[in-house]
């Protein structure tokens, strides 16, 4: 019965007219949050360096970030090696002049695959380099840097997917696509993907060649696969696998200052050849 009287008392006050008082506390409480607009744009970064747009710009891409820490070794996530890779490699190539910089992203931020090589695109950078760190669970001792490029058939898709939205930009590689037919448009990506895919190959040669003897490269160093960072059509991409944060001297090199200088200045002597040469074209 005990159990009852609530009820009771609420449905007796009822019957005569009465209510029960009800605490305002959160009731004229809205919790708004502001999203983006569907389809809004990444914000562009910051780019470094001279104010001149007739320099080469380097988009660098540290992998992961936010609430994708990538692969993890002893105490240590890619996430976190990576970005320090990257803002060693951003200063390298600062200090000499004549480069422009600007990073993907420069703290613990989170962004989707794609909007990194659209970064690069929308900033008409001349290449894009992203900095990732590998992992081998249970064998310690794999070890190495390995540089990816886009394979054959993954730039051939890419390329496809990017003619059939085309129609929502207005160049590729600096022409004109509107107002062209749809066979037009497709022609010139398909020719754009080939140029960058010739440039990016001679990139990861350049830093294979200025590495050696500096950096600690796999033993099977060059590779292609689809990785959606290197799909732009219109701009050099090479993914940097700087090694394994599941071997301890790998982890030692990428997380030490000496190795990070090491990992810089390798990486921007070559980064500078290829523009030199790129320039000349």
């Amino acid at each position: 019965m005990i159990f009852l009287a609530p009820v009771l008392l609420v449905a007796g006050l009822f019957a005569l007219g009465l209510t029960v008082p009800v605490p305002h506390l959160g009731r004229d409480y809205v919790l708004r949050l502001v999203l983006p607009d569907a389809g809004q744009p990444v914000d562009l970064p910051k780019v470094y360096g001279p104010q001149d747009n007739s320099r080469p710009l380097v988009v660098i891409d540290a992998g992961h970030g936010g609430r994708d820490p990538g692969a993890s070794g002893a105490a240590i996530r890619e996430k976190t090696v990576v970005l320090g890779l990257a803002q060693s490699l951003k200063e390298a190539l600062l200090a000499n002049g004549g480069v422009r910089v600007a990073m993907t992203r420069e703290d613990d931020s989170f962004l989707v695959l794609e909007e990194r090589p659209e970064i690069a695109r929308r900033l008409r950078a001349d290449l894009l380099v992203s900095i990732h760190a590998d992992s081998a669970a249970g064998a310690s001792g794999v070890s190495g840097a390995s540089i990816y490029t886009l394979s054959q058939q993954a730039s051939s898709e890419a390329a496809a997917r990017f003619a059939a939205r085309e129609n929502r930009v207005d160049r590729v590689n600096g022409i004109g696509v509107d107002g062209r037919s749809q066979e037009v448009v497709d022609i010139l990506v398909e020719l754009a993907q080939r140029r960058v895919q010739g440039a990016s190959a001679e990139l990861a040669s350049l830093i294979e060649r200025e590495g050696q003897g500096k950096l600690q490269f796999h033993p099977q160093a060059r590779r292609s696969a689809p990785l959606a960072v290197l799909r732009a059509p219109d701009v050099p991409a090479v993914l940097y696998e700087a090694g394994f944060i599941t071997n301890p001297e790998d982890a030692e090199r990428l997380t030490s200052a000496e190795g990070r200088e090491q990992f810089a200045s390798t990486m921007a002597r070559a980064i500078r050849i290829f523009l030199a040469r790129r320039s000349g074209e």
